[in-house]
């Protein structure tokens, strides 16, 4: 069972780190989360919660939904798994925090859910645009399908 995250605040992006692999990769991701969420508007400073916690060493994507479910003030949480630590650019996984179980149709389920990766300059603009419900899950996923890589960068 994965331990409860205490101690976050709901405005923060909830970064968890379920790889310890690599020392050198996850200090160098972590200079990429805490450089400014670069916007048209200007630059602001990351607002995140860091979880680098060992417990969370080969979490599932489905365990970490099962376990973050019912926080409702959580709409996604970004992973620092062994494919970000080999990764060049650090892609996060990006798990929407639903189950089918919370959603009254499919639809809204498969609007709202699913899975993505983000370089770490994308956490700003997916988070700022999900905390204040200007786009859903599915702009983002769009938006990375537009990308070779299938990545997500920026809106």
């Amino acid at each position: 069972m994965l331990p409860v995250i205490a101690g976050r605040d709901e405005f923060a992006a909830l970064v968890i780190r379920t790889d310890f692999g690599d020392e050198g990769a996850w200090q160098a991701i972590l200079a990429e989360l805490v450089k400014p969420w670069e916007f048209d508007s200007g630059d602001v400073d990351p607002y995140l919660h860091i979880v680098d916690d060992p417990a969370w060493s080969g979490a599932a994507a489905d365990e970490v939904v099962a376990t973050l479910s019912g926080d409702e003030e959580l709409s996604v949480v970004y992973l620092a798994d062994r494919f970000t630590m080999d990764d060049d650019e650090h892609a996060l996984l990006v798990l929407a925090v639903l189950t089918r179980e919370e959603c009254e149709s499919d639809e809204e389920f498969e609007a709202y859910s699913g899975s993505v990766r983000t370089t770490p300059g994308g956490i700003g603009h997916i988070h700022a645009n999900l905390s204040i419900a200007n786009l859903d899950f599915a702009d983002v996923l769009d938006a990375a399908q537009s990308d070779p890589a299938g990545v997500f960068r920026s809106f």
